[in-house]
């Protein structure tokens, strides 16, 4: 499979107005205007660490609270992600990664089965990180889960530092899609599946 696997999403309400471009296999430096720094840099530790290029532009309410912009932004990566894919045809599947951030360990596992899940065990997730609200994190995940068509689980094992918690989880889940939508040769173009068909 040498073609480039790249997909753009655009969408406009009366909250957001979002436009993204994703590639996956590439290690070209991204460009992330979400209007929320912290959101900012963690979809650029997703975007680093999964080798997933993306060019994102968002223009969201965010004077009256962030949840629209980053909620919004999960369903267009997630659009994105199921585009890019296709019909997922010779890929590996199934993710795993488990990434420490200092006092940090999260471990994600992903099914790009076609068919959305969202799990997430661990510490609940509150309070402020700067302006960011520390709940926003699960509600990315949830919209980017349930519109890119994966299974995803999300264990945070342990972590004191709000910052690096949220970094770990970010960058786990970078990672295991990374490992998931690998290409392998040995399918042969095959669907990874005994029903043929990942939905």
């Amino acid at each position: 499979m040498s073609e480039k696997r790249s997909a753009s999403v655009k969408r406009t309400t009366r909250e957001t107005d979002i436009a993204v471009v994703l590639e996956l296999d590439s290690i070209k430096e991204s460009s992330i205007k979400s209007g929320v720094a912290f959101f900012d840099h963690m979809i650029s530790s997703f975007s680093r660490h999964g080798r997933i290029s993306l060019d994102l532009l968002c223009a969201g309410d965010v004077h009256i609270d962030d949840h629209h912009s980053v909620e919004d932004i999960g369903i267009c990566i997630g659009k994105a992600l199921d585009r890019a894919l296709g019909d997922r045809a010779g890929i590996v599947r199934f993710g795993f990664a488990s990434i420490p951030m200092d006092d940090a360990l999260c471990q994600v596992s992903i099914d790009l089965s076609g068919r959305p899940w969202f799990n997430y065990e661990g510490p609940s997730l509150k309070g402020k990180i700067g302006s960011y609200d520390a709940e926003l994190t699960k509600e990315f995940m949830y919209a980017f889960a349930m519109n890119a068509g994966i299974n995803l689980h999300v264990d945070l094992i342990r972590g004191s530092n709000a910052h690096h918690i949220h970094e770990a989880i970010f960058k786990s889940v970078g990672v295991a899609v990374k490992n998931a939508a690998a290409v392998d040769p040995s399918l042969g173009g095959a669907v990874p599946s005994t029903k043929g068909v990942l939905a």
